[in-house]
């Protein structure tokens, strides 16, 4: 093994340990017992994270990878604004209904828990969440809508409100019975973000 492959071979070790360590223990996971659950020492987080929270924002980026190109899959570049809010916001239903679901939720607030208690955690998770609502706004900017393009600045204000109203459905559907918000349903709301009084001007 190269000594590239052995660097990658550890980072996601310590990624994959870190989650598990998050989901089960938040804020109170220990930064050695992620070590020896990856088979290596805390100077290997340091020496690829530079800390334990380079760690945890690794481990956001990490996470919402996945999210990033499935989103831009099931929302492709030919159809115009409604038709992909329609469709990223059915894709974001299905997720809920992935057998992990429950888990990645607890990791999620697990996550959010640590930030509210650490000041540069907290900065680093919300420059992630950021990038989560520039990388969603991209996928909306410049589609067809109403006989006009999506700016950059209309994009950006749907990004934030689509992202909200998904995050929030889907936290009721996974801690909640499931025929409380149907996949229509969240495609119903999506769209109605689509409206121009909350677009905004160009």
């Amino acid at each position: 093994m190269t000594r590239v492959e052995t660097k990658e071979r550890n980072r996601r070790a310590l990624l994959d340990a870190a989650r598990q360590a998050v989901a089960r223990d938040g804020h109170r996971a220990r930064l050695d017992e992620i070590a020896e659950q990856a088979g290596l020492t805390t100077g290997a987080v340091y020496s690829l994270f530079g800390s334990k929270n380079g760690l945890m924002t690794a481990l956001v980026t990490d996470y919402l990878g996945p999210h990033y190109e499935g989103m831009e899959q099931a929302a492709p570049v030919a159809l115009d604004l409604v038709a992909a809010v329609d469709a990223f916001a059915r894709y974001y239903r299905r997720v809920c209904d992935d057998p992990d679901a429950l888990r990645h939720l607890s990791f999620e607030i697990s996550l959010q828990d640590m930030a509210l208690r650490d000041p540069e955690l907290q900065a680093r998770l919300a420059a992630s969440i950021q990038a989560h609502e520039e990388r969603l706004a991209a996928l909306f900017a410049g589609r067809s809508h109403h006989g006009a393009t999506v700016t950059p600045q209309q994009a950006r204000r749907l990004a934030t409100a689509l992202r909200a109203l998904l995050v929030g459905l889907s936290q009721g559907v996974v801690l909640g019975p499931e025929e409380a918000a149907p996949e229509s349903y969240f495609a119903d709301t999506a769209r109605a973000l689509t409206a121009p009084e909350v677009l905004g001007p160009p």
